[in-house]
């Protein structure tokens, strides 16, 4: 028989998940309560060759496994603070005013990613949610332990600094030794939850991103690389969650 040369479909792309804020919005003559996202994490997941999906922060914990299934990765986007509370702690004067159900919702979606050992890219709220949900702390206003305001230099501005990169990491073999990222934090990790490793660092010693061991691509990351021009870490967890990572 003559060999088929029909040309076969490309694989469907990846359908990748983006936590969402519950905000006072307006449009038109209405200001309503809505779950909304900043534009700039749907364009980087579309540029990355991804589709987005915007979760908004509700769900029972059964639901959220069975959301989690039907999803091939997932951005844990940026925020408000997390409720000191869920660490332990009292709410510092700068920290913002919490949001149960936000941090309620993507701690039990967080524990659906884990559990199905789906890939994440977690950033700023993203990743002080994922080191409170593994037993870690968080420094509740960065200036008062490192003296500047570097990390968040404007309000309302995103600002750039460099981080330093472990070579033998994850990250390391997608951005190299060094990158400068945009940054908008007053907060950060203190004490690093259970199973995760620092993998970045800012020239003052802040933590700017961790891994989960033994996850197949679960990154945490302090600054904004959606802000950027720089996709390496969006193309990343698109490929992973297309199974090439």
């Amino acid at each position: 028989m003559p060999e088929d040369t029909r040309p076969t479909s490309a694989p469907p792309p990846p359908l990748i998940g983006v936590t969402t804020y519950l905000e006072p919005a307006r449009w038109g003559t209405w200001v309503r309560e809505a779950a909304l996202l900043p534009a700039p994490y749907l364009r980087a997941v579309e540029r990355s060759g991804g589709v987005p999906v915007l979760l908004p922060p509700a769900g029972r914990p059964q639901g959220l496994r069975t959301l989690v299934s039907r999803l091939d990765g997932i951005v844990f986007a940026g925020g408000g603070d997390v409720d000191p509370g869920r660490y332990g702690a009292e709410p510092h004067a700068e920290t913002s005013p919490p949001q149960p159900h936000r941090d309620r919702a993507e701690l039990a979606l967080l524990r659906a990613v884990l559990e199905q050992n789906t890939p994440f890219l977690a950033i700023c709220r993203g990743m002080h949610l994922l080191n409170v949900a593994l037993g870690g702390t968080l420094v509740q206003h960065l200036p008062d332990q490192v003296g500047h305001d570097g990390h968040r230099p404007e309000i309302g501005r995103v600002g750039t600094h460099r981080v330093h990169i472990s070579g033998s990491s994850a990250l390391g073999g997608v951005l190299g030794a060094t990158a400068d990222v945009p940054t908008y934090h007053h907060q950060a990790l203190d004490r690093v939850g259970g199973g995760l490793e620092q993998v970045a660092w800012a020239d003052d010693k802040t933590v700017e991103a961790v891994e989960l061991r033994g996850h197949p691509f679960g990154l945490a990351v302090q600054w904004h690389p959606e802000e950027g021009d720089d996709q390496r870490l969006f193309e990343a967890l698109v490929a992973a969650a297309s199974g090439g990572g």
